[in-house]
């Protein structure tokens, strides 16, 4: 396509001495001539189009290329926004109690804007199903959540425990990282546009490659342990995105808790998507 607009330019500079007079000239319905200002519109129904705007010295004002091509990929694109968990564990059964004990709900409330979910997806592919309206989407990224502790909880090893500690942590919280694999089907309300509007939704699958608490205090400084603790190695996600050019805001919600046992804490996510 970007030949046919160099090709375009040519023509422009061509029809020059043709275009002296200040009038309008109709042809074949994909060019109009307004002063001296030429605008082809290529709308052939075909894959591709373009939209060239000239003035009659043959410079080139405007140039948009639009593509219902089969496949198209964006590369590297990143994610922030904020973790959180629905809280649905029963405090006085004897499997919450066997890993934290004395535990209640206030031991795992989190600081809502400190929990931070940052996502970097390696690339994103969309592929064109029906004339760039409806495409799939998948991709591959790694995804971080983190969770921060209002409370001094501690995850012991050997034997797991979710306990309190004496000491006052300035942070605590407990990251998890993985590796997924986002599949949505895409509704493009502009197909072609070079920023555009559209709705995607489905499912994502992840894999626990990395967990850890990072704990900081004035008595240890900094504290990390690395650790799967409890925490379930799978996560199946529902996941939607509202995609606004080059911001999308994106959502995620787990099937089921974070946890293989004890506590009940179905996790989500909610933030901005950049680069589009």
């Amino acid at each position: 396509m970007r030949h046919f607009g160099i090709l375009g330019a040519l023509l422009g500079l061509t029809l020059h001495g043709w275009a002296q007079k200040d009038t309008t000239k109709t042809g074949t319905g994909d060019t109009v001539k307004v002063g001296g200002i030429i605008i082809v519109n290529k709308d052939d129904h075909s894959d591709r189009g373009g939209d060239i705007t000239w003035d009659s010295t043959g410079r080139i004002h405007h140039y948009r290329y639009r593509s219902h091509k089969g496949l198209s990929t964006d590369w590297f694109l990143v994610d922030f926004g904020f973790d959180n968990y629905t809280d649905n564990t029963v405090y006085t059964s004897a499997a919450t109690q066997a890993l934290s004990p004395g535990a209640t709900a206030d031991r795992f409330t989190l600081r809502n804007g400190k929990s931070i979910n940052f996502n970097l997806w390696f690339f994103m592919s969309k592929l064109n199903l029906y004339k760039g309206v409806i495409n799939l989407k998948y991709g591959l990224g790694i995804e971080t959540h983190n969770y921060r502790y209002t409370s001094n909880v501690v995850y012991r090893q050997n034997p797991l425990e979710i306990v309190p500690d004496t000491i006052s942590y300035r942070k605590n919280k407990l990251a998890t990282d993985f590796l997924t694999l986002p599949v949505m089907i895409n509704f493009t309300f502009n197909p072609g546009h070079s920023n555009p509007i559209g709705l995607s939704v489905g499912m994502s699958g992840g894999y626990l490659y990395s967990g850890r608490q990072k704990l900081i205090s004035s008595e240890h400084g900094k504290q990390k342990t690395h650790s799967s603790f409890n925490l379930e190695p799978w996560r199946l996600s529902y996941i939607a995105e509202l995609n606004l050019g080059p911001v999308g805001i994106y959502g995620e919600l787990a099937t089921k808790s974070m946890y293989k046992y004890g506590l009940d804490m179905t996790p989500y996510a909610v933030g901005i998507r950049l680069d589009y």
